[in-house]
């Protein structure tokens, strides 16, 4: 009777172990990737923006205060920027959290009894990832909300049919690398929160 027992308890930490490892490394993946191109989208912006201002000053002159260095700058747009990056530093801590579990899957296969983890441990490791999903969401949502935002602003304060001289009028791919570095972003977080809560809601019941 006993053996039976220890055999189904083993059948199903082994159950667990496997699906905590398939959406560990799911989580793992899918993150890295969407969050590699929310990062190079980003510093591509940043740099484009840089360069916007050191080509937008005249020649010899240093920026100040009575020279503007924003005349080929999007205004606004750094807000969809910031909003980016503390997206992309949540998602750390979102890729973090799904390498934890990884790792809890492998002591949960463990033959070693002593060296398996906890319920409490895994469900804290669960919820944290999650929570962390749902702040870079809520962190990359702001700055995609903000980006189109401006971007639409522009489009309306476009005149109709005539040549725009003022720079700052004009929608550069610049901008829309912010919003789909947000839009990338939105997407890591949303599979790292869902393989997170799907786990956690099925190790609950």
């Amino acid at each position: 009777m006993q053996s039976v027992e220890r055999q189904s308890l083993e059948s199903k930490l082994e159950k667990v172990g496997n699906v905590l490892r398939l959406t560990g490394w799911i989580g793992l993946s899918a993150q890295i990737v969407f969050g590699a191109i929310s990062l190079l989208l980003v510093v591509f912006a940043i740099a484009g923006r840089n360069f916007s201002q050191a080509t937008a000053l005249p020649s010899g002159i240093n920026p100040g205060v009575a020279v503007p260095v924003n005349q080929g700058v999007t205004p606004g747009i750094g807000i969809g920027i910031f909003w980016a990056v503390g997206g992309i530093l949540a998602l750390l801590a979102g890729i973090y959290f799904a390498f934890r579990q990884t790792r809890l899957a492998r002591r949960l296969r463990h033959a070693d009894t002593l060296k398996h983890p906890t319920k409490a441990e895994v469900m804290t490791v669960l919820r944290l990832g999650a929570i962390a999903g749902l702040v870079g969401m809520l962190l990359t949502i702001l700055g995609g909300g903000a980006t189109l935002g401006v971007l639409f602003s522009k489009s309306i304060a476009q005149p109709q049919g005539m040549a725009i001289y003022d720079p700052t009028r004009m929608i550069r791919s610049i901008d829309i690398m912010v919003a789909m570095a947000n839009m990338s972003g939105i997407a890591a977080h949303f599979v790292g929160t869902v393989a997170s809560l799907s786990v956690f809601e099925w190790l609950h019941r």
